[in-house]
Formats: C-alpha cells, sequence, structure tokens
C-alpha cells in the first residue's frame, strides 16, 4: 500500500468525522488548538500527511482509535460517526448547561 494512499484516506476520514459533527474547518481547527485551518484543509485533500499530535487530537476530539484513522483497512462505519456525534453533542450541551454567562 502507497504511503500516497494512506494520507488520502486520512484526509477522507478526517473531512467524514468534521461533516457528520457538523464543523466547519476553522471550528475543528480551534477545538485542536490551531490559529488557522489551512493546515486541516491540506490534510483533507491528501496534501499533507498528519503529526502525531494532531491525530491524537483527532482521535480525542472525536472519540475513535488512532488506529481507525490510520490504518486504510479499517472503516469508520455511519453508525459509529452517528453515535461519537450524538455524544459530544450531548456533552457540549451538558457544558453549556452550567454556563450562566449568556
Amino acid at each position: 500500500m502507497s504511503k500516497e494512499r494512506s494520507i488520502q484516506r486520512f484526509g477522507e476520514k478526517l473531512h467524514s468525522l468534521r461533516i457528520s459533527h457538523g464543523l466547519t474547518l476553522k471550528e475543528l481547527a480551534i477545538q485542536l488548538g490551531h490559529a488557522a485551518h489551512g493546515y486541516i484543509s491540506e490534510l483533507e485533500a491528501g496534501k499533507k500527511l498528519p503529526g502525531v499530535e494532531f491525530v491524537l487530537g483527532v482521535a480525542r476530539l472525536f472519540n475513535v482509535t488512532t488506529d481507525q484513522l490510520l490504518k486504510d483497512e479499517l472503516e469508520l462505519t455511519s453508525q459509529d460517526v452517528i453515535n461519537q456525534a450524538s455524544e459530544i453533542h450531548q456533552t457540549n450541551f451538558m457544558e453549556n448547561e452550567g454556563d450562566t454567562s449568556h
């Protein structure tokens, strides 16, 4: 399996997770601690290879394993993505419920 193919699969998976969670490139960049979204855009397009810290951050944010992100033979099933999105939205909602500043 070529290295180029691995890069493309990571980008496809990242894009799928981002879209399924209703995040823009900019919102994802902010959640992962990046000032700009250009790097993420290039990852999704398969133009760059992700660093270890980035992969770990994505795995933590979306509650997936690094194997799921990096191994081409492992797919992110639609049900997995839906369940993860639901869990993250519920957690965000619960955190915002305690926020009385608005």
